[in-house]
Protein backbone atom coordinates (compact mmCIF):
# COMPACT_ATOMS: atom_id res chain seq x y z
CA UNK A 1 0.00 0.00 0.00
CA UNK A 2 1.29 3.46 -0.87
CA UNK A 3 1.75 5.54 2.26
CA UNK A 4 3.29 8.71 0.85
CA UNK A 5 0.05 10.68 0.58
CA UNK A 6 0.06 14.11 2.22
CA UNK A 7 -2.78 14.66 4.68
CA UNK A 8 -5.06 16.66 2.38
CA UNK A 9 -8.82 16.71 2.21
CA UNK A 10 -9.29 17.22 -1.55
CA UNK A 11 -7.54 15.21 -4.26
CA UNK A 12 -7.51 14.73 -8.02
CA UNK A 13 -5.88 11.50 -9.19
CA UNK A 14 -4.39 10.43 -12.51
CA UNK A 15 -4.61 6.74 -13.32
CA UNK A 16 -3.79 4.73 -16.42
CA UNK A 17 -1.53 2.24 -18.11
CA UNK A 18 2.20 2.72 -18.36
CA UNK A 19 3.40 4.93 -21.21
CA UNK A 20 0.14 6.74 -21.94
CA UNK A 21 1.57 10.14 -21.00
CA UNK A 22 0.37 10.56 -17.41
CA UNK A 23 3.58 12.22 -16.28
CA UNK A 24 3.55 14.61 -19.25
CA UNK A 25 -0.02 15.53 -18.41
CA UNK A 26 0.91 15.99 -14.76
CA UNK A 27 3.63 18.39 -15.86
CA UNK A 28 1.13 20.32 -17.99
CA UNK A 29 -1.32 20.59 -15.10
CA UNK A 30 1.18 21.55 -12.41
CA UNK A 31 4.02 23.22 -14.31
CA UNK A 32 6.28 20.92 -12.34
CA UNK A 33 8.54 18.18 -13.69
CA UNK A 34 8.57 14.76 -12.13
CA UNK A 35 11.13 12.06 -12.76
CA UNK A 36 9.81 10.03 -15.63
CA UNK A 37 11.69 7.19 -17.15
CA UNK A 38 11.88 6.35 -20.80
CA UNK A 39 10.75 2.84 -20.06
CA UNK A 40 7.38 1.74 -18.68
CA UNK A 41 6.85 1.13 -15.02
CA UNK A 42 9.41 3.66 -13.82
CA UNK A 43 6.87 5.45 -11.64
CA UNK A 44 6.44 2.87 -8.87
CA UNK A 45 5.18 5.17 -6.14
CA UNK A 46 2.57 7.91 -6.46
CA UNK A 47 3.80 11.38 -7.35
CA UNK A 48 1.95 13.93 -5.22
CA UNK A 49 1.86 17.60 -6.12
CA UNK A 50 0.78 19.30 -2.96
CA UNK A 51 -0.84 22.67 -2.38
CA UNK A 52 -0.67 22.97 1.38
CA UNK A 53 -2.51 26.27 1.60
CA UNK A 54 -5.45 24.94 -0.38
CA UNK A 55 -5.67 21.57 1.38
CA UNK A 56 -5.45 20.00 -2.07
CA UNK A 57 -3.22 17.47 -3.81
CA UNK A 58 -2.92 16.14 -7.36
CA UNK A 59 -1.66 12.55 -7.44
CA UNK A 60 -0.16 10.67 -10.38
CA UNK A 61 -0.55 6.98 -9.55
CA UNK A 62 1.89 4.44 -11.03
CA UNK A 63 1.08 2.94 -14.40
CA UNK A 64 -0.61 -0.44 -14.47
CA UNK A 65 -0.86 -3.21 -17.03
CA UNK A 66 1.88 -4.80 -19.06
CA UNK A 67 5.37 -3.40 -18.56
CA UNK A 68 8.34 -4.87 -20.32
CA UNK A 69 11.01 -5.95 -17.89
CA UNK A 70 8.64 -6.00 -14.91
CA UNK A 71 7.63 -9.45 -13.71
CA UNK A 72 3.95 -10.28 -13.44
CA UNK A 73 3.88 -10.51 -9.65
CA UNK A 74 5.21 -6.97 -9.36
CA UNK A 75 2.72 -5.72 -11.96
CA UNK A 76 -0.16 -7.31 -10.06
CA UNK A 77 1.10 -5.78 -6.82
CA UNK A 78 1.14 -2.30 -8.35
CA UNK A 79 -2.42 -2.78 -9.59
CA UNK A 80 -3.56 -4.02 -6.18
CA UNK A 81 -1.89 -1.06 -4.49
CA UNK A 82 -3.66 1.35 -6.87
CA UNK A 83 -7.03 -0.28 -6.17
CA UNK A 84 -6.47 -0.12 -2.41
CA UNK A 85 -5.38 3.51 -2.61
CA UNK A 86 -8.48 4.49 -4.56
CA UNK A 87 -10.74 2.59 -2.18
CA UNK A 88 -9.08 4.18 0.84
CA UNK A 89 -9.36 7.76 -0.43
CA UNK A 90 -12.48 7.58 -2.63
CA UNK A 91 -14.28 10.09 -0.42
CA UNK A 92 -11.46 12.61 -0.88
CA UNK A 93 -11.10 12.21 -4.64
CA UNK A 94 -13.07 14.95 -6.38
CA UNK A 95 -12.16 13.74 -9.87
CA UNK A 96 -10.21 10.80 -11.28
CA UNK A 97 -8.52 11.32 -14.63
CA UNK A 98 -8.14 8.02 -16.48
CA UNK A 99 -5.44 8.61 -19.11
CA UNK A 100 -5.47 6.45 -22.24
CA UNK A 101 -3.45 6.53 -25.47
CA UNK A 102 -5.86 7.63 -28.19
CA UNK A 103 -3.81 5.95 -30.88
CA UNK A 104 -3.71 2.45 -29.35
CA UNK A 105 -6.49 2.24 -26.75
CA UNK A 106 -9.07 0.50 -28.97
CA UNK A 107 -6.57 -2.14 -30.11
CA UNK A 108 -5.43 -2.73 -26.54
CA UNK A 109 -8.99 -3.05 -25.23
CA UNK A 110 -9.98 -5.42 -28.04
CA UNK A 111 -6.87 -7.53 -27.65
CA UNK A 112 -7.65 -8.13 -24.00
CA UNK A 113 -11.37 -8.74 -24.40
CA UNK A 114 -11.93 -12.43 -23.85
CA UNK A 115 -14.89 -14.11 -22.19
CA UNK A 116 -13.01 -14.12 -18.88
CA UNK A 117 -11.24 -10.80 -19.30
CA UNK A 118 -12.19 -7.22 -18.79
CA UNK A 119 -9.49 -4.89 -20.14
CA UNK A 120 -7.74 -2.84 -17.46
CA UNK A 121 -8.91 0.50 -18.85
CA UNK A 122 -12.56 -0.52 -18.95
CA UNK A 123 -12.28 -2.20 -15.56
CA UNK A 124 -10.71 0.90 -14.01
CA UNK A 125 -13.38 3.16 -15.52
CA UNK A 126 -16.20 1.12 -13.99
CA UNK A 127 -14.33 0.57 -10.72
CA UNK A 128 -14.03 4.33 -10.23
CA UNK A 129 -17.69 4.84 -11.07
CA UNK A 130 -18.62 2.12 -8.59
CA UNK A 131 -16.68 4.08 -5.98
CA UNK A 132 -18.83 7.08 -7.00
CA UNK A 133 -15.74 9.00 -8.05
CA UNK A 134 -16.39 11.26 -11.08
CA UNK A 135 -14.19 10.03 -13.96
CA UNK A 136 -12.81 11.95 -16.92
CA UNK A 137 -11.13 9.84 -19.60
CA UNK A 138 -8.24 11.89 -20.97
CA UNK A 139 -7.73 10.49 -24.46
CA UNK A 140 -4.12 11.51 -24.99
CA UNK A 141 -1.92 11.69 -28.13
CA UNK A 142 -4.91 12.68 -30.29
CA UNK A 143 -2.53 14.64 -32.52
CA UNK A 144 -1.51 11.22 -33.89
CA UNK A 145 -5.10 10.13 -34.66
CA UNK A 146 -6.68 10.80 -38.07
CA UNK A 147 -10.29 9.70 -37.57
CA UNK A 148 -10.83 11.44 -34.25
CA UNK A 149 -14.65 11.24 -34.02
CA UNK A 150 -14.74 7.61 -35.10
CA UNK A 151 -12.04 6.66 -32.59
CA UNK A 152 -13.79 8.46 -29.73
CA UNK A 153 -17.15 6.89 -30.62
CA UNK A 154 -15.50 3.46 -30.54
CA UNK A 155 -14.02 4.22 -27.13
CA UNK A 156 -17.45 5.24 -25.83
CA UNK A 157 -18.85 1.92 -27.01
CA UNK A 158 -16.09 -0.02 -25.23
CA UNK A 159 -16.76 1.91 -22.02
CA UNK A 160 -20.49 1.30 -22.21
CA UNK A 161 -21.34 4.91 -23.09
CA UNK A 162 -23.75 5.52 -25.93
CA UNK A 163 -22.10 7.34 -28.88
CA UNK A 164 -21.70 9.96 -30.25
CA UNK A 165 -18.89 10.92 -27.91
CA UNK A 166 -19.80 14.61 -28.08
CA UNK A 167 -22.61 14.07 -25.58
CA UNK A 168 -20.06 12.91 -23.00
CA UNK A 169 -17.81 15.94 -22.90
CA UNK A 170 -17.72 15.87 -19.11
CA UNK A 171 -16.39 12.28 -19.38
CA UNK A 172 -14.41 11.99 -22.64
CA UNK A 173 -11.66 14.58 -23.18
CA UNK A 174 -9.46 14.35 -26.31
CA UNK A 175 -6.10 15.95 -25.57
CA UNK A 176 -2.45 16.13 -26.59
CA UNK A 177 -0.47 16.66 -23.39
CA UNK A 178 2.86 16.91 -25.18
CA UNK A 179 1.54 19.80 -27.26
CA UNK A 180 -0.10 21.44 -24.28
CA UNK A 181 -3.57 20.94 -25.77
CA UNK A 182 -5.53 19.93 -22.69
CA UNK A 183 -8.49 22.37 -22.66
CA UNK A 184 -11.18 19.67 -23.10
CA UNK A 185 -9.78 17.98 -19.99
CA UNK A 186 -9.64 21.11 -17.85
CA UNK A 187 -13.20 21.99 -18.91
CA UNK A 188 -14.43 18.51 -17.93
CA UNK A 189 -12.59 18.59 -14.59
CA UNK A 190 -14.05 22.02 -13.82
CA UNK A 191 -17.55 20.71 -14.50
CA UNK A 192 -17.09 18.05 -11.82
CA UNK A 193 -15.42 20.44 -9.38
CA UNK A 194 -18.30 22.89 -9.82
CA UNK A 195 -20.83 20.15 -9.07
CA UNK A 196 -19.02 19.59 -5.78
CA UNK A 197 -18.93 23.30 -4.94
CA UNK A 198 -15.17 23.49 -5.43
CA UNK A 199 -14.87 26.37 -7.89
CA UNK A 200 -12.03 27.55 -5.63
CA UNK A 201 -9.85 24.88 -7.26
CA UNK A 202 -10.39 26.21 -10.80
CA UNK A 203 -7.05 28.04 -10.52
CA UNK A 204 -5.32 24.67 -10.85
CA UNK A 205 -7.15 23.60 -14.02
Amino acid sequence: MFDTRPDREAEVVLVGRSNVGKSTLMRELTGHSFDTGGKPGVTREPNHYDWTAEDFVITDLPGFGFMSGVEEGRREQIKTDIVHYLEAYAENVLVAILVVDGKSVIDIIDRHSGPEEVPYDVEMFHFLRDLEVPVVVAVNKMDKVDDEDERLDELCERLGLYPPWQQWQDTIAPISAKRGQIEPLTEAVRTHLHEQNRDDLFTFF
